[in-house]
């Protein structure tokens, strides 16, 4: 199992707007720079991308949730 980390602190979201749908749901497939979810600090919004390919397994960070540094957001089976 692979982990996604944040990068940075802040509030994470698993879609790119409240009415559209999460970026990625448990079973698709993930390759290297396939965005995952987004993080906000200050209102300016940091996409969160997979660096390693394999198949989404789910969020460990609740949508809207704050998060911090390093903190494990997703996780994906390779």
């Amino acid at each position: 199992m692979a982990q996604i980390q944040s990068p940075l602190p802040g509030t994470f979201y698993h879609k790119p707007s409240p009415e559209d749908p999460a970026f990625k749901s448990a079973g698709d497939t993930v390759a290297v720079g396939d965005t995952i979810g987004l993080i906000e600090v200050m209102k300016t919004f940091i996409e969160v991308k997979a660096e390693i390919a394999g198949t989404f397994a789910g969020y460990l960070a609740e949508d809207g949730a704050p998060v911090t540094a390093g903190q494990i957001i997703a996780e994906l089976e390779n």
